[in-house]
């Protein structure tokens, strides 16, 4: 079996709400998704997505995804897409960095080793562990009131996480304000919820050790990238009261490596596009077992696509390290895809058709913005 063919699409998916905000001020109107086809010359098909925040997230945007694409999708052609770890290799020898382009096509290249084995994805990298995956929402950083509103909403949907932005800035009401968003957050919480307290990064020690001195003792809360570099991150936890959980500070398995040697984390977020797809997941995924860390595996964002790759990567991940996947569907309100798996009582199962279990949308796709053949 060979590539032979790869097609990219580009599609706008609107954010749920018309904006979604992060700490330091940052906006979001719509995500920018790049959606990889790649076809065999059997005919099979395999389907990945990689949709960054945008350009102030980390080092990747979507113009620079699809540039990024095409460098590697002529470098594939001809190749099995069931090798996986020579793939890897291979672009990564075509291009240094730039994992959110590798992500697209290494995750349709598991759609399509999974396929040929007829396997659901999640059975085909290690095996489906039984029971629902637990998910978890992303409440953007607004007033303390709407987000403990937008918690509710989800808890109502059956989210067992929840993901709050905190990040203030001064002028904005900084330390005092991200505090009252995480207590009213937490306020309602209900038997087996977990929180994250994400700051995407955009704390310093001084600001965070300033809000945690105003929350009331006790409050079972996660706190989640709060700093945008490793001296920061390494100052904090020396003084850090409650648990930490870092996400963009860990890209590489180099990365998470030396998160464990430093005992700088208790977790990490472990998103599809950041890493670079399902190859460099599964990696990571031991590694951070092999050290006792619990885990959230997520995307930044995405559609239906982003969304099966998450929950079949979550289903075959440690139940007792596995906190929550993040289900992207909620942030956005383009449908691009058919994917059967619902939210029941706090949680997905990944379905058990062959690959990713997606039907893409072609006419919400539209035409390809480039192909490789």
């Amino acid at each position: 079996m060979k590539i032979a063919r790869i097609e990219i699409y580009q599609v706008d998916l609107p954010v749920a709400g018309g904006v979604y905000r992060l700490s330091g001020g940052r906006e979001y109107h719509t995500y920018d998704a790049t959606i990889a086809r790649v076809i065999t010359d059997e005919g099979l098909e395999g389907w990945g997505e990689s949709t960054p925040f945008g350009s102030t997230y980390i080092a990747a945007h979507a113009a620079g995804t699809r540039a990024g694409i095409a460098q590697l999708a002529p470098a594939l052609i001809g190749h099995d897409p069931r090798h996986h770890d020579q793939l890897w290799e291979l672009m990564c020898t075509a291009l240094t960095g730039h994992r959110d382009a590798r992500c697209a096509l290494d995750v349709a290249c598991w759609d399509i080793s999974a396929k040929a084995a007829g396997q659901a994805l999640c059975d085909h990298i290690g095996g489906r562990n039984a029971g629902s995956v637990p998910v978890i929402s992303s409440i953007g950083s607004d007033t303390p009131e709407a987000m403990r509103a937008k918690v509710a909403a989800h808890r109502a949907e059956g989210f067992l996480g929840h993901s709050i932005k905190i990040g203030a800035l001064e002028a904005e009401g900084g330390p005092a304000l991200n505090a009252e968003r995480i207590k009213e957050c937490l306020a309602d919480r209900q038997p087996g919820e977990w929180f994250l307290a994400d700051a995407n990064g955009g704390l310093s020690p001084e600001h965070a050790l300033r809000m945690l001195s105003l929350l009331p003792d006790g409050l079972d809360v996660v706190l989640e990238a709060p700093c945008a570099t490793w001296r920061e991150t390494q100052s904090l936890r020396a003084r850090c009261s409650v648990p930490i959980l870092l996400d963009e500070l860990v890209q590489s398995e180099a990365d998470l490596i030396h998160a464990i040697s430093q005992d700088l984390c208790d977790g990490v977020g472990l998103k599809t596009s950041k890493q670079g797809g399902v190859t460099p997941m599964i990696r990571q995924r031991i590694i951070a077992a092999s050290a006792g860390l619990v885990m959230s595996v997520q995307d930044t964002v995405g559609s239906e696509i982003a969304f099966a790759t998450i929950l079949h990567i979550a289903q075959s991940t440690p139940r007792h390290l596995l906190r929550c996947a993040l289900d992207t569907r909620a942030m956005t309100t383009a449908r691009v895809a058919c994917f059967d798996a619902p939210v029941k009582n706090g949680g997905a199962t990944a379905p058990r058709a062959p690959g990713l279990g997606v039907s893409p949308n072609m006419e919400a796709l539209g035409a390809p913005v480039a192909v490789y053949d």
